[in-house]
Parts: structure tokens; C-alpha cells; sequence
């Protein structure tokens, strides 16, 4: 009865399934990546922190594991019901209607090449070794 089962295209099937599942799930280490904030208008020296994401994670997420873990990083955002989380202040500088500032979201990826991503910090996966931007700038 057992050899009977075991060639079911059911059992086959899970079985398969489960050994692709088992593949996929050794890639889910975390992800080591880091946090540049650039802040040319107050002419405040880069600071470069190092954290990680989740395999497959959000971007918010290592932010937020970066500030419960390292006391010199602070940011906060807002929900906007339609975009998502909205970057208003980091490390305590806040961007500013009136001032026409605001954080952008840059990716630099490990060969150096940088890029604006077309997603915000809660929908961005970061993949392994890329250094996150987050600059200070005017429109």
C-alpha cells in the first residue's frame, strides 16, 4: 500500500513542491546591507550605519531594526492612505513645505552605481550588499 501511494501523481506532487520549498528556504539568511544619511544642506558629514533585512523584507523593516538598535539613528514617517509610508525625518531633520526640502530615497548597489528606486520605504526590497541613501535635498 505504501509503494502504491508513494507513486501518486498527489504524493509526487507534494513531494516536489516541498523539495523546492526546502531549496528556496536556505537562501533566507539575512540580508546585510547599509544606511548612508547625506545631509548637504546643514553640511552634516555623511554617517553610514550597517544593518540588515529580512530575505525578501521592506526596506522599513531594517529601518526600524536599525533604530531599536543603534541610538544615533531616528526617523519617522507618515501613512499615506494611497502611497504608503511617506519619509518625513531622519536623525531629527525634518523636510519642510516652506523650505522645498525633503529625504530622497537612493540605492547604490555594489558596483558602485546609484540609483532612484521607483517604489518608498515600504515597498523596497533590498538585496544583499547595497547601501541604502537616504539625502537631505531641496526641489
Amino acid at each position: 500500500m505504501a509503494l502504491c501511494c508513494m507513486s501518486s501523481p498527489l504524493f509526487l506532487q507534494l513531494f516536489f513542491s516541498s523539495a523546492v520549498l526546502l531549496i528556496h528556504l536556505s537562501d533566507t539568511g539575512p540580508v546585510p546591507i547599509q544606511v548612508e544619511v547625506q545631509n548637504p544642506i546643514d553640511k552634516i558629514p555623511p554617517v553610514t550605519y550597517s544593518t540588515h533585512v529580512v530575505y525578501r523584507g521592506i526596506l522599513l523593516g531594517a529601518m526600524n531594526r536599525l533604530m531599536n538598535s543603534t541610538s544615533d539613528f531616528k526617523f519617522a514617517y507618515t501613512e499615506d492612505p494611497n502611497y504608503g509610508p511617506f519619509l518625513q525625518s531622519v536623525n531629527g531633520v525634518a523636510g519642510s513645505t516652506e523650505k522645498h526640502t525633503y529625504w530622497e530615497l537612493l540605492v547604490q548597489s555594489p558596483d558602485g552605481k546609484i540609483t532612484r528606486p521607483d517604489v518608498g520605504i515600504g515597498c523596497y526590497i533590498p538585496k544583499a550588499n547595497e547601501k541604502i541613501i537616504l539625502r537631505f535635498g531641496e526641489w
